[in-house]
């Protein structure tokens, strides 16, 4: 699997791939120049329960902090990963 991201410079997604076929995606809208809002996490029915949401979170971690970018999260999915997760919260916007 291989995730791959795209953006418009107004939105975006990053995108889990299996196959060229996408099986996952999470959605974001910039807020700004330096806050994205995730409002979306879906994962195909045959592909719950395989870790592909999370590597999604991670990959949006990875590049809030590579291009110092906060994130707001907004999908539920999101927002549990964040609380789970407190060594993320350094690209937690306030």
């Amino acid at each position: 699997m291989k995730i791959i991201q795209k953006d418009n410079g107004k939105a975006g997604v990053f995108e889990a791939l299996m196959d060229d076929a996408q099986v996952g995606e999470m959605t974001y809208i910039w807020e700004g120049k330096d806050t994205i809002v995730i409002d979306h996490t879906g994962v195909g029915p045959q592909y719950e329960g395989q870790g592909i949401g999370r590597q999604l979170f991670d990959k949006a971690v990875e590049f809030a902090r590579t291009n110092e970018v906060k994130i707001v999260p907004v999908c539920p999915f999101v927002v549990a990963l964040f609380e789970r997760l407190p060594e993320t919260n350094d690209v937690l916007a306030d």
